[in-house]
């Protein structure tokens, strides 16, 4: 289909478009005036990880097309969690926690969008400010009853527990009627017309859309995303070391430093490099295309163009091309560049625990046999010892494999 609206076009030419109800109808709206849309986010930690951050770069786009993002903080949500493709409930988190975890998050769509008053400016808000008064008669019998318990049922998030015998609590089963109420609000208090979200996230926007149209008479729309995946079939975001968080500074667990994003973002496969650098990336298509044909050894210049460009959106262009060059120095000029992740270790420390405490491996087990296949290395020398306890009087590099680097500290 060929849209004339900027926002589709744009969408569909960068690689974001996987379902949408009724293209024709939405792609209309948005030639002739400004759409408000918005993405609902749950603050069940201190940060979003990279899994979020095509959902992030969507709503950039929406406010690059001309068109006004919504933030949705899931305040409210956030105290059942969503069930969606989970194999168990989530932990109940407090009021305290979410909003700490709400304030941590705000910063990275600082980073991605811009805030204020204007028509096409940026608003955050929590769904805490209705969900928490809403009492539970009035509440069953206006949204309740659009609401079929044998369609809730079909939905593929919640057949997978079903089928698996495993537990779904009555708590976790409101999530997609409080979700759908979200729309619904968003629509009276802003005017709201558009939710984006991943595929699965469809039957949630679906479920919005139907309760919108029936209660408020209003046309809205939806659109998802495809599955992010690696070319592997590995899931988005996931290494061995664990999540890519998007925070660089918070609690232990929950943050990575610019220089472990950007090397992230390196270690892109061959093949995923030309479809990460029109996602996740503002090149223009065109460069995006020619870096992707490189031909040979030429791919990694374009990954090293795909994790600074990345790095430059979250952390600033400053920080990106720090890291770039300590990446430059460590592998071509055999230095330590100052952006190194660091690990004090008040003199010495064990092997082990220096790979696992600098993020380099998730586990003692997984750092022994990374040992055993020759791939550690200390200043540069290969070392076979898992027992090895380190002495660092001086600044120490520690190496994993070829891209893998750090520094110990006395």
């Amino acid at each position: 289909m060929t849209y004339a609206s900027t926002l589709l076009r744009t969408l569909d030419e960068r690689g974001y478009l996987h379902q949408t109800t009724d293209a024709a109808a939405l792609d209309a709206l948005a030639a002739k005036e400004v759409v408000t849309g918005y993405i609902g986010f749950d603050a069940t930690a201190p940060s979003l990880h990279v899994g979020s951050l095509v959902q992030i770069m969507m709503l950039r786009r929406l406010q690059q097309a001309g068109h006004k993002p919504i933030v949705l903080m899931g305040g409210g949500t956030s105290k059942i969690g969503d069930p969606s493709f989970k194999d168990e409930a989530r932990r109940l988190l407090g009021d305290e926690q979410i909003a700490a975890n709400i304030t941590g998050i705000r910063q990275v769509f600082e980073r991605f969008l811009t805030f204020g008053d204007g028509p096409s400016d940026a608003v955050l808000v929590n769904n805490a400010d209705w969900l928490d008064r809403l009492e539970y008669i009035p509440f069953l019998r206006e949204i309740g009853q659009h609401f079929s318990v044998n369609r809730m049922l079909s939905f593929d998030s919640v057949k997978l527990r079903l089928d698996r015998e495993q537990s779904l609590s009555f708590l976790e089963f409101n999530y997609m009627i409080l979700q759908g109420y979200d729309f619904l609000e968003l629509n009276r208090r802003a005017g709201c017309r558009l939710q984006l979200g991943g595929s699965d996230q469809w039957g949630n926007i679906v479920n919005g859309i139907e309760l919108t149209r029936r209660i408020a008479g209003k046309e809205v729309f939806g659109v998802t995303t495809p599955l992010i995946t690696t070319a592997d079939g590995g899931k988005m975001g996931k290494t061995a070391s664990g999540a890519v968080w998007l925070n660089a500074d918070g609690p232990d667990g929950y943050c990575l430093a610019p220089y472990g994003y950007w090397q992230f973002w390196r270690n892109t496969a061959d093949a995923d490099v030309g479809r990460f650098l029109r996602l996740f990336t503002d090149l223009p298509l065109g460069e995006a295309a020619r870096l992707e044909a490189l031909p040979g050894a030429g791919i990694n210049e374009a990954k090293i163009v795909l994790a600074t460009e990345a790095t430059a959106l979250l952390h600033g262009r400053e920080a990106a091309e720090a890291a770039a060059e300590t990446a430059r120095q460590t592998f071509a000029g055999g230095g330590s560049g100052e952006a190194l992740p660091r690990l004090e270790t008040g003199g010495e420390i064990g092997l082990l625990v220096a790979l696992t405490g600098l993020g380099f491996c998730a586990s003692n087990g997984e750092a022994k046999r990374k040992v055993a296949e020759g791939a550690v290395r200390v200043n540069d020398e290969s070392v076979s010892d898992p027992s090895l306890v380190i002495a660092v009087t001086s600044e120490t590099k520690l190496s994993l494999g070829k891209k893998k680097h750090g520094l110990l500290l006395p």
